[in-house]
């Protein structure tokens, strides 16, 4: 077995045909296209019933924090000790990748490396040796077609496969799985929202600093604060509010990213990310599953109950309010410099936290996607917008308007 096997179409296609609505997933580059009808979260998603399939019930709303995160049977705060040196936050993703290959469960992990010219840009790659797992570390940002890889896979015997993916990589591979094959399937999953393509992000980063090229790490922080750090040591943090998000053309971010409905990629066994970990790592165990991937952590994996603090239902109501002037072609409101400063002091402070800014930016995107869906395809509201999402909204005053809402 090679050290890494890399590839970045099936066979058969060399490219991804036009979509509308698309971020590439990969199923579109596979030898059977068409099966993007049936697996693409933006065309005709049914969550409650792949909930049901991954997890053996859908969510209960009854239960705290199912509405906003989906099943799941613990959610933790946690970091690995030791951390993982070049890891995005302690390495808790790389390690049970890591852990699976050094144990033999799996044949092989489905992830993204670095392309080799751009550092930026995500590549396909099925690793197959422990130690190449570092080689994937770290955060990039556009689209790759990590689906692309399934049949590739398969055609190699690696039959036994963990997925590190986002939420749409995710509910395209488990609305397929059964169809798929492999005799053992693991996803590990990432919050995600607001991707764009790579050149963007490039464009992104020359306008935060004069030499971007010398950026080596980007993340937005659960403390209001995008950290980035440089080439020859130094660190840099910017308030949110201090970010030239204005400055950005319109399309930068996609349709899809601000229609998406799933942040927190609840079909994943166990969701990796950082929203609600208040300077550490937040974890969602899903299913058995996902337990079985934590344990491969041991000791290692320091862990305690997530916090929650402040109240998010005014930060939401003030991102409603600005994205229905953007979804109305009208110019967002500029804060004041000096405002700017004083509120990128106060937010840390006052402004939710912990599990509290989870819930808050889950309801800005189901906020979001049903402005923007109104805005500029609201005949696909009914197929695209899950019952859930409207709870979400309701307490802002959003209700469903006629034909929005499958019958």
């Amino acid at each position: 077995m090679s050290q890494a096997t890399i590839a970045t179409t099936a066979p058969g296609a060399t490219a991804a045909p036009h979509r509308h609505f698309c971020t590439d997933c990969g199923i579109s580059r596979s030898i059977n296209p068409k099966n993007c009808g049936r697996a693409c979260q933006f065309i005709n998603p049914d969550y409650r019933a792949l909930e049901q399939q991954v997890h053996g019930r859908a969510r209960d709303i009854s239960k705290p924090d199912e509405l906003h995160f989906g099943p799941f049977r613990r959610m933790l705060r946690a970091r690995l000790d030791p951390a993982l040196p070049g890891a995005q936050w302690t390495g808790i993703t790389t390690k049970i990748g890591e852990r699976l290959l050094e144990r033999g469960i799996v044949d092989a992990v489905l992830t993204m490396r670095p392309d080799s010219a751009d550092k930026w840009r995500p590549v396909p790659v099925l690793i197959t040796r422990p130690e190449d797992m570092a080689s994937v570390r770290g955060m990039r940002m556009g689209y790759a077609p990590l689906l692309a890889l399934l049949e590739p896979a398969l055609a190699q015997g690696l039959k036994r496969l963990a997925v590190i993916g986002i939420p749409c990589q995710v509910y395209a591979l488990r609305a397929l799985e059964r169809e798929l094959g492999f005799e053992k399937l693991y996803v590990i999953g990432t919050p995600c929202s607001d991707n764009t393509t790579t050149e963007n992000f490039h464009k992104f980063l020359a306008l935060l600093t004069p030499a971007p090229d010398t950026v080596t790490y980007f993340e937005f922080r659960a403390d209001y604060h995008v950290e980035m750090r440089f080439s020859d040591g130094a660190k840099r943090e910017i308030p949110f509010l201090q970010l030239p998000i204005s400055d950005l053309p319109a399309d930068f971010f996609p349709m899809t990213c601000r229609t998406c409905v799933d942040y927190t990629n609840v079909l994943a066994d166990i969701t990796v990310g950082y929203m609600g970990g208040q300077g550490e790592q937040w974890l969602l165990i899903r299913n058995q599953r996902g337990e079985d991937l934590a344990a491969l952590l041991g000791a290692e994996l320091r862990t305690e109950a997530p916090g929650s603090a402040g109240k998010r239902q005014g930060a939401v109501k003030g991102f409603l309010e600005n994205t229905a002037r953007a979804a109305g072609g009208l110019p967002l409101r500029r804060m004041p410099n000096f405002m700017r400063r004083v509120m990128g002091y106060l937010m840390p402070r006052i402004g939710p936290r912990g599990i509290e800014f989870a819930r808050a930016r889950v309801e800005m995107k189901a906020v979001e996607t049903i402005l923007h869906l109104r805005r500029t395809n609201k005949s696909r509201m009914k197929s695209m917008v899950p019952p859930h999402v409207w709870q979400l909204v309701k307490p802002y005053g959003i209700e469903p308007e006629e034909d929005e809402t499958s019958k």
